[in-house]
């Protein structure tokens, strides 16, 4: 465990660096529970930059749990649509009625009412409550491990439950019981701005000069690395099928597993519609977790509408495509087909 002295210093050092240095983001403006539960769940897998217009967009949409809480779920899946990891936005459409059944519309404050919420977890009770109540709570993130890690050269693997335990006591005895929401922040700016996984720029590192890994030079030697995941290759098929009027023909997802509730192309040409052989129009990549999509894309325009290939599909005016939470690999598909003539048959 750390020494008194080593944590006074890197509390009073980093509340002072944080609070010159801050980037301006809109979720820092706020002290609105709600607003800052959304930015941490936007944050999840997402960076800065592409989680800001995400963040004014929904919020414009959804300015409070209530109106999110009331809309329906296909509505939050379109303003959720390109943020990818879709589960995020059910748990929390799921969690903002809860949050209203049972919690009076207000955002609750105690750690065991927020982790029993959707979507919530040790992490993000922890900010939210720092954050938004000013109550002392400990966070614990990929930024914060590493930063820990470095400063005090403690060995452990993110992936390692009993590695984890350990940096979680740690990081309950960093954080102050006056300005938690601030040194908070500061030890995930800490980690964005400057003490990045790669290349860290220790020469503007704030703590530079009681940080262990840089006086040993080893800083590259921590964290732990993580063990190098193997990458899935995996080849698809998609049909951008329209009529005569311009709609698109498009298939409604599972409503479990990735991108559950989603609206996709057909991965088939449906028998009602056509079978002669479809036009190829491109092809394009995509990139999920440890998975590399190569995706081909092939055009059918059809007068055949008699009826639908099942309840899952609907024809879509264009126009009207953007009301629709479609995947990120059909709105890919779609623009390579705006580029195209499409053929009758």
């Amino acid at each position: 465990m750390p020494d008194r002295d080593s944590i006074a210093y890197l509390r009073r050092v980093l509340i002072r660096w944080y609070r010159a240095s801050r980037r301006d983001l809109p979720w820092r403006r706020t002290k609105d529970p709600y607003r800052i539960w959304l930015s941490e769940i936007m944050l999840q897998q997402t960076r800065v930059a592409a989680a800001t217009s995400y963040y004014r967009r929904f919020l414009h949409r959804f300015p409070t749990v209530q109106s999110l809480a009331a809309a329906p779920i296909d509505e939050v899946l379109a303003e959720w649509a390109g943020l990818g990891y879709y589960r995020r936005a059910r748990h929390l459409k799921a969690a903002a009625e809860i949050v209203m059944e049972v919690h009076g519309g207000r955002v609750p404050s105690e750690e065991m009412q927020l982790l029993a919420l959707p979507g919530i977890g040790r992490y993000t009770a922890g900010a939210i409550r720092s954050i938004a109540f000013d109550l002392r709570a400990p966070i614990l993130d990929g930024n914060v491990h590493r930063v820990t890690a470095r400063f005090f050269r403690m060995s452990g693997r993110w992936t390692s439950v009993s590695d984890r335990k350990e940096f979680w006591s740690v990081a309950d005895a960093l954080v102050p019981q006056t300005n938690p929401g601030d040194f908070n922040q500061a030890m995930m700016e800490w980690g964005a701005l400057i003490c990045t996984p790669k290349s860290p720029d220790c020469s503007h590192c704030p703590v530079r000069k009681r940080c262990g890994a840089l006086a040993s030079n080893s800083v590259d030697q921590f964290p732990t690395p993580r063990p190098k995941v193997e990458m899935v290759r995996v080849s698809r098929a998609l049909y951008v099928v329209s009529d005569k009027e311009g709609r698109v023909l498009i298939k409604r997802r599972p409503d479990s597993g990735r991108m559950a509730g989603m609206w996709d192309l057909p991965e088939t040409v449906p028998s009602p519609v056509g079978q002669q052989e479809p036009e190829p129009i491109g092809r394009f990549g995509h990139s999920i977790l440890n998975k590399r999509y190569r995706i081909d894309v092939y055009q059918v325009s059809t007068k055949n509408l008699n009826k639908l290939p099942g309840e899952d599909h609907e024809w879509v005016a264009r126009e009207k495509l953007t009301e629709y939470p479609l995947t990120t690999m059909a709105k890919k598909g779609l623009e390579l087909a705006d580029r195209q003539q499409p053929r009758l048959i």
